[in-house]
């Protein structure tokens, strides 16, 4: 991977500069930069003022001259790796992936390599240069689906504030024991496990998550969910529907006690046995593109495993 990056930026300030702050200025000057970027650049003394260091408090002055100018690290160390990525769209400014179950997004204790970031360094190693290889979303490890990946600053920044500004859709397949009357709203913090520190739960103290569910297909004693994120907490969709009594198929951490439906005759038992995994499927995206400014939406096929279990509780 290469490891290093040509920064330049050059600007005069102007009359209307004048007392105003240079991270302030810059950052308005090439938003393609974040501002934690540019006062990283002022604290490594890379971002000169008349070719000297500055502080990021430091105002300008009329035709003060502001300049960056050198090679710049990567943000990754993590190594590239030759993993197949199935990849649904892709311009100069996005990926959309559908990712598969069992690849891990970020890598972490327990999985340093093999990870979907190892695969995108493979695929463009220019990612490297930003955090998390362009990442701004994630699905846990056996959930299957769409995941969009921006390709520069700019565009990580754009998805970023979609996300907190609840612009970006993304729409879930579950399967979850148990059948609910009606369509539902669950509005409940979650937070970390006050016990179990790999888990999380719905908590007072915790953060505030929104997941919205429509039925779908009801079987017996089972039900195929689709659900909506308005935020996007982790586990959230299978912290959330365990908590109301529908936890999704085959999830190892929040579906044992509740493994299957009242009645489910043996043979069923033994096929749900078998399903290693949550059912939870990331089926569609849709976003306001970057640079277009326009309404982008992509679906992913439910896969195989997913498809074989529902067709095995309709029988």
């Amino acid at each position: 991977m290469e490891n290093k990056k040509k920064i330049f930026i050059n600007y005069t300030a102007i009359d209307s500069d004048k007392g105003l702050r240079v991270d302030q200025i810059v950052a308005r000057e090439f938003p393609e930069y974040s501002r934690a970027h540019i006062q990283k650049w002022i604290k490594d003394g890379v971002l000169l003022v008349n070719g000297k260091k500055v502080k990021a408090k430091q105002t300008l002055s009329l035709t003060d001259n502001v300049i960056v100018d050198f090679l710049e690290d990567a943000q990754l160390v993590d190594l590239p790796e030759d993993i197949p990525l199935e990849i649904v769209f892709e311009d100069k400014d996005l990926i959309i992936i559908n990712k598969p179950v069992g690849l891990v997004v970020h890598p972490g204790s327990g999985n340093t390599t093999g990870t979907l970031v190892n695969a995108l360094l493979n695929h463009d190693s220019s990612l490297g240069f930003l955090p998390r290889a362009g990442i701004v979303h994630r699905l846990d490890k056996d959930t299957s689906g769409l995941m969009v990946i921006s390709k520069n600053e700019s565009s990580y920044l754009d998805l970023v504030q979609q996300l907190k500004e609840r612009t970006v859709k993304r729409t879930y397949l579950a399967l979850v024991v148990g059948v609910p009357v009606v369509s539902k709203t669950i509005n409940e913090p979650i937070g970390r496990h006050s016990k179990i520190r790999t888990k999380q739960a719905v908590l007072q103290r915790g953060k505030e998550a929104i997941t919205r569910f429509t039925i779908l297909e009801k079987y017996e004693g089972y039900s195929l969910l689709k659900v909506n994120l308005d935020t996007g907490r982790t586990h959230q969709i299978r912290v959330h529907l365990s908590h109301i009594g529908y936890p999704i198929v085959g999830d190892p951490l929040y579906g044992n006690r509740n493994k299957f439906s009242s009645g489910t005759n043996e043979e069923l038992k033994s096929i749900i046995s078998s399903f290693k995994r949550q059912a939870l499927h990331a089926q569609a995206l849709e976003l306001v593109h970057p640079s277009s400014g326009k309404l982008i939406s992509f679906n992913a096929e439910i896969p195989e495993d997913m498809e074989t279990l529902i067709n095995q509780m309709k029988e």
